[in-house]
């Protein structure tokens, strides 16, 4: 089952750009008959995963605001209800199905996505399978930090991640740029330091990134990325929606405006009017409040909470941490509903990390775990 689990998140990711609605209602059905495949399985015992339970409450509460007549635009948030019951269901068959091969895969999947983006972007102009930079970039940020921890085992899987890296600098995301190039530095130091890997190692790997890096970034370019970092006042509008977010979410703390229903409230509280539709905050965590106040923001922030200690551990899961700063500032879990998917399904994998560990090495490998990356 965890295979045919991996083919529909990739399929979810891939089809991200088709504008009916078949592609998505198909992703989410697979989904879900995925899930009641595996509850029958274990014969309705099931074991419910505090993550999970947050993720299904917040499904509920979507609901729950229509039923009270809360929802500014009643239709988006049952929409937004199904979309958290689809991150509640691709979470929790990753907490229970996922092995260190599903990472393996995703690491895979995660290069081949990034080099079919880049030679999108040289023929079409676009990034093939995504539709904006920000989240690409956040796509990468995990697969690039399972890449790097990847090559504490094998050294080529470096180069991988530094192709990983060149892709979101020619995609010419600059937050996304600075978090995967702090990835790519810090991991192997945070390893280090824990004692994962000695110090010859981190050099090697320095020095091996730092190389890959500088020679793929240069066949890709680096001319969109410095234009964009040179640009004028260049979050001067993210600030002003940042403002308008905190009007909104001043008016009802507690309650919201509903689930996905930031685009309906947002003009009433906009700071200015160029004809140009607003559809999201370009903040997450604003967006986050503004729709299911503050229980919302506090269910993520307790979600990031519980996720902190076992990214620390794993080291790859610190991409996922890049991925919730990188909302701060972007909207990498909205309008996608698959991309969305996918980042929860790779937060069950974390939270599953320790029954098979991703992270060891042939030197600190427990006796009966295969090396299945290098074998």
């Amino acid at each position: 089952m965890i295979w045919l689990f991996t083919t529909v998140l990739w399929a979810g990711v891939l089809t991200m750009r088709v504008e009916s609605r078949w592609a998505l209602t198909a992703f989410e059905v697979a989904l879900f008959a995925l899930a009641a495949a595996a509850i029958a399985r274990k014969r309705f015992a099931l074991a419910i995963h505090p993550i999970g339970a947050i993720l299904a409450s917040i499904a509920i509460w979507g609901l729950t605001q229509v039923a009270w007549n809360i929802s500014v635009d009643s239709q988006k948030t049952l929409e937004a209800s199904l979309d958290w019951a689809t991150n509640c269901a691709a979470f929790s068959l990753a907490l229970h199905l996922a092995r260190r091969q599903f990472l393996t895969a995703q690491a895979i999947f995660g290069l081949l996505v990034a080099i079919g983006a880049v030679i999108a972007l040289f023929t079409t102009g676009s990034l093939g399978a995504f539709a904006y930079r920000n989240q690409f970039a956040a796509f990468v940020e995990v697969c690039l930090a399972l890449a790097v921890v990847a090559a504490f085992r094998q050294r080529l899987w470096i180069l991988v991640a530094a192709a990983l890296f060149a892709s979101v600098i020619a995609a010419g995301s600059r937050t996304g740029s600075a978090l995967c190039l702090a990835l790519l530095l810090a991991l192997p130091l945070a390893a280090c330091l824990r004692g994962l890997i000695p110090g010859k190692t981190l050099l090697r790997l320095a020095t091996l990134s730092a190389a890959s890096a500088i020679a793929l970034v240069t066949v890709v370019g680096w001319e969109t990325i410095w234009q964009r970092f040179n640009e004028p006042h260049p979050y001067s509008a993210r600030a002003d929606m940042n403002r308008s977010s905190w009007n909104i979410i001043r008016d009802r703390p507690i309650t919201g405006f509903g689930l996905g229903a930031w685009p309906s409230a947002y003009p009433k509280y906009a700071r200015y009017d160029d004809g140009t539709f607003v559809n999201q905050a370009h903040n997450d965590w604003a967006q986050w409040t503004a729709e299911g106040g503050l229980p919302l923001l506090g269910a993520m922030l307790a979600l990031l909470a519980m996720l902190a200690p076992k990214a620390w551990k794993s080291i790859w899961g610190l991409g996922l941490i890049a991925v919730f700063v990188h909302a701060a500032v972007d909207y990498p879990f909205e309008q996608r509903p698959a991309l969305a998917a996918w980042l929860f399904a790779m937060m069950g994998a974390l939270a599953a990390e320790f029954k098979e560990s991703f992270l060891e090495t042939p030197s600190n490998r427990r006796p009966g775990i295969p090396d299945e990356i290098g074998s």
